[in-house]
Parts: C-alpha cells; sequence; structure tokens
C-alpha cells in the first residue's frame, strides 16, 4: 500500500478555560489516500472544523493539540515550528473556507493575491506566474479570465468568488486540501458546480481532499469515503454507498433516516431525541448514549473504541463480539 497523504493518529483538541479544560476533539484518528476524498459530516459542534484547522496549524489559543500526532506524507507536521508550518499551508496543504470573503483580501485585485501566492511558493517570473493565474481562473470555470484577474473579490459573485478561492488553493498543486463547508452560502446550481470542481481536483491534480460539511447530499455526490463525527469523535468510518446504504452507528442511521427522498413521501423522516452535550457536560462512557434507543448499561460507563465490522468501522459497543445478543 502507498503511504497516505494526511494520516491523523488519536488526536486530542483542549480549549483552556477558566472554569477548567473543554476537549473538544477526543482520540481522532483517519487516514486519506492521494486522490480521495474524505467527507466529514455531523452535527454543528462535532468538531469537524477543528479536525480541519489542526491540520493546517491554525489552532488559536486558548486551543492547542493536546495529544496525537499528523503526518503529511510521511511528515510528523503537528509539532512543527510556526515559520516551517507557514512554508507548508499553501505549498503543501490549501484551505477553501466557507466564507470566501475570509480568504480574499477586498483592497486587492483577485490576480494580485494569486499572483503573491505562486511566486511565494515558486521560483515563477511575475509574467509566468500572472500566466499561470490566467490558466487557473479558466480551469474554476471563470468566464474571460484575462479581463476578470484585475477584477477586486466585491466584483464577484458569492459563487465566482469561492472559484478564485478554489483557484488559489489549487494554485501551487498542493497534496492536500481541506475544504470547510465549500458550498454552504451557494445557491443549488451553484453547489453542483464547485462540487463538481472539487471532484476533478482528486481525478486530474491526485489531490487528497478533506471535504467538512453537514450536507449528506454534498458528501453523497463527492466523497470516496465519509467519517461520521459526534461529540468530538468519529463514530463511523467507511465507503461512502456502504454507510449511507447501511449505516451502523446509532447516530448515522439517525442521520440518514433524517435525509428526504422523492420515493416514499407518506415515510416519516427519523428524528434524534435531544441535542448534543456540551463540551462541558459530555456523559461518561458512549457520549450518545442519553439519545440511543439501543443503549445498554456498557454505554453508560465504557467508552467504545472503533470495530472493524465488513468495509466500515463503527464506534458502538453493539458491534462487539456477543454483544448483539445479550443487548437484544
Amino acid at each position: 500500500m502507498t503511504e497516505p497523504v494526511l494520516s491523523v493518529c488519536d488526536l486530542q483538541i483542549e480549549f483552556a478555560l477558566r472554569r477548567g479544560t473543554l476537549r473538544a476533539i477526543d482520540g481522532v484518528s483517519f487516514d486519506i489516500a492521494k486522490g480521495e476524498v474524505l467527507g466529514v459530516v455531523g452535527e454543528s459542534g462535532a468538531g469537524k472544523s477543528v479536525t480541519g484547522l489542526a491540520v493546517i496549524g491554525l489552532i488559536d489559543p486558548p486551543g492547542r493539540i493536546a495529544g496525537g500526532e499528523i503526518y503529511l506524507s510521511g511528515l510528523r507536521i503537528d509539532h512543527l515550528p510556526p515559520e516551517d508550518l507557514r512554508r507548508i499551508r499553501g505549498k503543501r496543504i490549501g484551505m477553501i473556507f466557507q466564507d470566501p470573503l475570509t480568504s480574499l483580501n477586498p483592497l486587492y485585485r483577485i490576480g494580485d493575491q494569486i499572483v503573491e501566492t505562486i511566486r511565494t511558493h515558486t521560483s515563477l517570473s511575475e509574467q509566468a506566474a500572472r500566466k499561470r493565474a490566467i490558466d487557473l481562473l479558466a480551469e474554476v470555470g471563470i468566464p474571460a479570465p484575462d479581463k476578470r484577474i484585475d477584477g477586486y473579490p466585491h466584483e464577484f459573485s458569492g459563487g465566482m468568488r469561492q472559484r478564485v478561492v478554489i483557484a488559489l488553493a489549487i494554485c501551487v498543486e498542493p497534496e492536500l486540501i481541506i475544504a470547510d463547508e465549500p458550498t454552504t452560502a451557494l445557491d443549488v446550481s451553484v453547489q453542483a458546480q464547485i462540487i463538481s470542481l472539487i471532484k476533478r481536483l482528486g481525478r486530474d491534480h491526485g489531490t487528497a481532499v478533506m471535504l467538512v460539511t453537514h450536507d449528506m447530499g454534498v458528501i453523497a455526490e463527492t466523497s470516496d469515503r465519509v467519517a461520521v463525527m459526534y461529540s468530538g469523535r468519529i463514530v463511523e468510518i467507511g465507503p461512502v454507498q456502504d454507510v449511507i446504504q447501511n449505516p451502523l452507528h446509532p447516530y448515522a442511521k439517525g442521520l440518514m433516516g433524517a435525509i428526504p427522498t422523492l420515493a416514499g413521501e407518506d415515510k416519516r423522516l427519523v428524528q434524534i431525541p435531544g441535542s448534543m452535550p456540551r463540551l462541558s457536560a459530555i456523559p461518561q462512557g458512549c457520549s450518545f448514549n442519553p439519545r440511543c434507543a439501543f443503549a445498554f448499561d456498557r454505554c453508560r460507563i465504557e467508552r467504545p473504541e472503533p470495530i472493524r465490522h465488513g468495509t466500515q468501522a463503527v464506534a458502538c459497543h453493539l458491534y462487539d463480539a456477543g454483544v448483539e445478543d445479550s443487548a437484544a
């Protein structure tokens, strides 16, 4: 097997506050291979975006990586000095944020911003970098890129700004791109175009993509594998079609059951009772146990660890050998 582009091992992230230390991420592990899109899905507050920010070293105090390791193509990067990490960020890891206006400086032309990034990480001349920037804008679907390159961010629509951000993220052909809710604020038709662009990154450039979203439709359309997060942990991970068609974890089953379909319109959608616990009040054992219809005594005492079950891995005591019969 080839080495994964991104390998996250037992990641733990804490936030030190006056009233105590809160653990936002608790033992997250996953790999992303070259050309693969891993979708990370879950409710708001599950820890999806924080995990992505940890990979690129953008966890601000009072947050910190309290444990675990992060490897980029075999190089450990979670303990690098800020200057070394800054060289990796942008060149080897690209980032697509939810709001393109947070990534683009409103005072500079978009061409200047792309050219600056290219020249920072390569030895191209100003003229060659500008030509590359025009080619990138054409690749992501900006019409008349030789003219639009001199436009300012406010002169572009939301969808076009997101395309510019994608061009900015891929301009030096990084090994890994982290896309944090890249389609949330966009129209459905524009969403489809952005999804197509992200899929093409892996196919044409061999880029590994970590796609953070709460939209299962985007996951189904874009991802090769999906990781379902709940309360700072991955509760299930596996090939996207397997997880969608045969979810194992009770929380994943609830998520999939809450997706409306065109067929069977008379069927009631599944409702997951309660809400995700606050970081200061995560229950003992499995954090999902207060909301779980299948919880039994062990779930309230012992935290489940991931168990292989076919092509999927699931953190649930129900899949321990012999537990299914005793819990039934």
